[in-house]
């Protein structure tokens, strides 16, 4: 085994449970039998054994963090613990009330998803009336309390097309980062994957106005950064996925099962939860989360790859969806014997389908999926 970093960044998924319903969401499938969700005192232990590890950011991730009614506790806690504290949210169950009191907690940082600049999009995509105009009122909000304007679009094939929209969005609201993020393949946008992923023509075009929209706000003197993030599918190496396994990301999920990532709930593998072990015990002896740390688990082209210690491997869940086996390379990997996956990916991607055609995140379809894996 190499040797063993700290686990710097936690995420602490607090909850599955969201008023919206995009297509593209990284939560589980099987979301809807999950439950159990850790209590305010639990969460409280998870806190402060993390910091005594060395962990010192710490995200609020969903579902949607604000239906968690302590919230405001855990903020307050995190803050006194010394962390980094940062809230990513849809917007939809905020309001000034609630953005004063996260203020006086403590937090430092918000960062507020859209899903399109067009309303109808929007709204259809988060299965929410009103949720564009919502969300408009929470980026002022944001700016109003002298938070760092943090945005987040998923970017698709519903939507790239729209992306100077999106911009001159982020614009008028005075966004200080601004994360235009291709369709990352995992939970319900891997079921999705031919109706999201875009085709290579639109992507080159998308990237293309970013970068001169760049180069207006770098000439203008706008602070404002584009950051661009071009999926796995159009690449020929894989992204150094958490920075390795295990190496410093913590996802701790609702029911406070531990994972290197939050996606790795999907490998057939044991990984353990903070109601049973402490969080030292997991970070460090855990099969689960040393499993894949270092390169001993590679197998060739990986392991003789001057590469390896730049990407990792890639990533194992990707390995996992796309090949049924985690210890693979990536298929993103043009040296994996896997890449025509990819190569087949992007040709269905030329087939556009429906918006209405995608299979939309809410409890009726996760238990359809449920009863459909028997």
């Amino acid at each position: 085994m190499s040797e063993v970093g700290l686990p710097l960044w936690l995420l602490a998924e607090l909850t599955y449970r969201c008023p919206l319903q995009c297509p593209y969401c990284s939560n589980p499938l099987e979301f809807a039998s999950m439950q159990n969700e850790l209590t305010t005192e639990q969460w409280f232990d998870v806190f402060k054994e993390a910091r005594e590890m060395g962990a010192v950011q710490l995200g609020f991730s969903g579902g949607e963090p604000l239906v968690r009614q302590d919230l405001p506790e855990l903020i307050e806690y995190a803050h006194k613990l010394g962390f980094y504290t940062n809230l990513i949210t849809s917007g939809l169950g905020f309001n000034e009330e609630k953005i004063a009191q996260f203020k006086q907690a403590g937090l430092d940082h918000i960062q507020v998803s859209f899903q399109a600049s067009d309303p109808v999009i929007n709204d259809m995509l988060a299965g929410s009336k009103r949720a564009f105009e919502k969300k408009n009122e929470i980026a002022r909000l944001v700016k109003k309390y002298e938070y760092p304007m943090v945005l987040n679009f998923v970017i698709h094939r519903h939507n790239i097309d729209q992306i100077e929209d999106i911009i001159q969005l982020c614009i008028e609201l005075e966004a200080d980062q601004v994360e235009l993020a291709i369709c990352q393949f995992y939970g319900w946008a891997y079921l999705n994957r031919q109706g999201l992923l875009p085709t290579k023509e639109q992507l080159v075009r998308a990237e293309r106005i970013t970068n001169e929209y760049r180069k207006k706000l770098s000439d203008a003197g706008n602070p404002c950064k584009l950051i661009f993030v071009v999926p796995d599918y159009y690449e020929e190496r894989p992204k150094a996925c958490m920075n390795g396994w295990g190496s410093i990301f913590l996802t701790i999920t609702p029911d406070g099962t531990a994972l290197p990532c939050h996606a790795a709930r999907q490998l057939p593998m044991n990984f353990p939860n903070v109601k049973d072990e402490k969080l030292s015990d997991i970070w460090y002896r855990s099969t689960g989360f040393n499993h894949f740390r270092g390169d001993a688990w590679m197998p060739e082209p990986c392991k003789s790859c001057p590469e390896k210690k730049k990407d990792f491997g890639g990533c194992r869940c990707q390995a996992f969806m796309l090949t049924g086996d985690a210890s693979q390379p990536d298929p993103v990997c043009s040296k994996s014997d896997h890449h025509h996956l990819i190569l087949k990916a992007r040709e269905e991607s030329e087939r556009e389908l429906a918006l209405h055609e995608l299979t939309f995140r809410n409890k009726k379809n996760s238990k359809l999926i449920l009863v459909s894996k028997g």
